[in-house]
């Protein structure tokens, strides 16, 4: 069974919906990027009756997932991970087993983080070139050949030029993530600050309505500080 729910809560609640069709021999496989707690807990559940449990988040945009082309993280017990070897290079490019349940989720959140913040950075360095009165796509060819490159200007620079937020992965989506990200951290005693902040600015941006855009729409909010009356 292949599960791709929003949150680890609704795959509790689905799975649950369920239990009578739990039985020794049936395999669950989810997708859903949640907390490693929770996938940690719902693997002891399912073991109880005889069920595998595997979280295998996948790392990418929808288009990439699509194309084949998505990391997979696997958490789960070496012996699962090897029943499902014809499934992997069907789900993405690159496929990592972890070590136990909790593990992937851990992974997923950590490039998650950085993932994210990778792209508020190349949104505040195209409305600092707009500003600077420096062409976009001048700026962009610029960044992507010096050091600052990250693969976020292939995927998300042009997007950001054209205010094309057509959703390959929704802002709202990301805030979820990061939401998890700073509870999580803050359990282990870590502050993350740059995540918090990337929090308050995607939390601004969905209360303006751009929660159902594309993550990379956060360059909008970038923008109308930029175009905020100067004092």
């Amino acid at each position: 069974m292949l599960v791709c729910l929003y949150t680890d809560e609704v795959v509790r609640s689905v799975l649950e919906s369920m239990r009578a069709d739990w039985r020794p021999g049936l395999e669950v496989i989810d997708t859903t990027t949640g907390d490693p707690g929770a996938a940690h807990a719902m693997a002891a559940d399912l073991e109880v009756c005889g069920v595998s449990y595997q979280e295998a988040p996948v790392s990418g945009s929808s288009a990439q997932a699509r194309d084949g082309l998505a990391t997979v993280f696997v958490g789960g017990t070496s012996e699962a991970f090897e029943r499902q070897s014809t499934l992997w290079p069907m789900l993405g490019a690159r496929v990592l087993h972890c070590g136990p349940c909790g593990n992937a989720s851990r992974l997923k959140l950590i490039t998650n983080l950085v993932l994210g913040l990778n792209r508020l950075a190349l949104a505040e360095g195209l409305a600092y070139a707009e500003a600077m009165g420096v062409e976009g796509t001048v700026a962009l060819e610029a960044m992507k050949g010096s050091m600052a490159y990250s693969r976020a200007m292939d995927a998300k620079g042009t997007k950001m030029l054209q205010r094309d937020y057509t959703p390959q992965a929704r802002l709202s989506q990301h805030l979820k993530d990061l939401r998890l990200i700073l509870e999580s951290a803050r359990k282990a005693g870590l502050d993350l600050p740059l995540g918090s902040l990337h929090a308050r600015l995607l939390e601004s941006a969905e209360s303006a309505g751009m929660g159902d855009l594309d993550n990379s729409a956060v360059m909008e909010l970038l923008r109308l500080r930029t175009d905020s009356p100067k004092t």
